[in-house]
């Protein structure tokens, strides 16, 4: 009687964890819709990183590079901070803090600054 009376407990236990669990998982549900997470993809990239939104570098650079003297080289180098930090700065020119250190730290085999 005694062993009966403990597994329904242990059961009944069990059964209001997961009751608890589903329940807040609909509540998280419920604001990432409000909150319009739903409606635009993001892309993970591998299932250790955090989350990361694609970037349409080549449009970001164009504009970026649009006043320099040397266009082509421009476009090249921020594309290809672009593809590695996830960021191009807003302007023509200045403002690379904004991208973190990932843009800021890298550097050339000559150790000049990469990142236009």
């Amino acid at each position: 009687m005694a062993l009966s009376l403990r597994l329904l407990l242990v059961l009944g236990t069990m059964m209001l964890v997961c009751l608890a669990e589903v329940s807040s998982d609909l509540k998280i549900e419920d604001e990432e819709e409000e909150v319009g997470l739903l409606d635009r993809p993001v892309i993970v990239r591998g299932g250790n990183r955090r989350l990361m939104e694609e970037v349409d570098c080549g449009g970001l650079c164009k504009a970026r590079c649009s006043v320099h003297s040397r266009p082509n080289l421009c476009k090249r180098a921020c594309g290809t901070c672009c593809v590695r930090c996830k960021c191009v700065p807003p302007g023509t020119s200045g403002n690379r803090e904004l991208c973190g250190t990932c843009y800021t730290d890298m550097t050339t085999h000559g150790n000049r600054t990469k990142c236009p």
